[in-house]
């Protein structure tokens, strides 16, 4: 593994709030959403729902492991997302955009041009950081704002301590993947499976959803967790 992705995998951080997450706010890593991938997300009804914009992850949320080239069968809803909520769409990643590992933003800028999606520039690394950057590139509170992306303890905490509404969609290969992220990964199933069945906690209600979870589902093979 070279230095970089072993620097890209370290989340001092994250691990902070791991512990803080573990021992009394379990709730901040269960998504309000799980799916399959996006293609099973309800664009039009978060939008309906009062949404103003979504954030992504970029790993196995929109493309491979280290790919700068959308999935080609996700293309299809994220060219619907970008319908549905204009420009108001971000990706927000702990390599491209992160100050620690892009400081010149050249691999932010890159994958912008390739997946035409601005890429915030920021300083923490997911879960950690504010949500100045969000509501300064959307214009409006992170409560207003959809986090989709495939890691439970990075961007699902994240998305929840900022108050906004989580997506959890399932890896969709693990081709690419470090041996690093692989173990963290399996960890995060294992707890998330363990706090939901055997603990009972589920996420906190967001004050838009008012209607069964389901109704922002395309697929109705797809589990919501509620």
């Amino acid at each position: 593994m070279s230095i970089g992705k072993l620097r890209q995998n370290f989340n001092a951080a994250g691990i902070k709030i791991f512990i803080k997450t573990y021992w009394g706010n379990r709730h901040l890593a269960l998504p309000h959403l799980e799916v399959e991938d996006i293609r099973s997300v309800n664009w039009k009804a978060l939008k309906d729902a009062g949404f103003e914009g979504c954030v992504f992850d970029k790993d196995n949320t929109l493309t491979a492991p280290y790919a700068m080239r959308v999935h080609p069968p996700l293309q299809e809803s994220l060219d619907e997302c970008r319908h549905v909520f204009g420009d108001k769409l971000a990706i927000l990643s702990n390599s491209a955009g992160l100050a620690q590992y892009d400081p010149q933003g050249a691999k932010a800028a890159k994958l912008e041009k390739e997946l035409k999606i601005p890429v915030l520039r920021h300083e923490s690394k997911k879960p950690a950081g504010t949500p100045e950057e969000l509501q300064l590139h959307f214009g409006c509170s992170a409560d207003r704002l959809v986090m989709v992306g495939d890691r439970y303890l990075t961007d699902i905490v994240y998305g929840n301590l900022n108050g906004m509404f989580t997506i959890h969609p399932a890896p969709f290969t693990t081709a690419g993947e470090t041996s690093v992220v692989l173990a963290v990964r399996a960890g995060e199933d294992y707890l998330i499976n363990r706090w939901r069945t055997k603990k009972g906690i589920l996420p906190k209600d967001h004050p838009l959803i008012l209607s069964p979870l389901c109704d922002y589902v395309l697929s109705q093979e797809i589990a919501s967790k509620s």
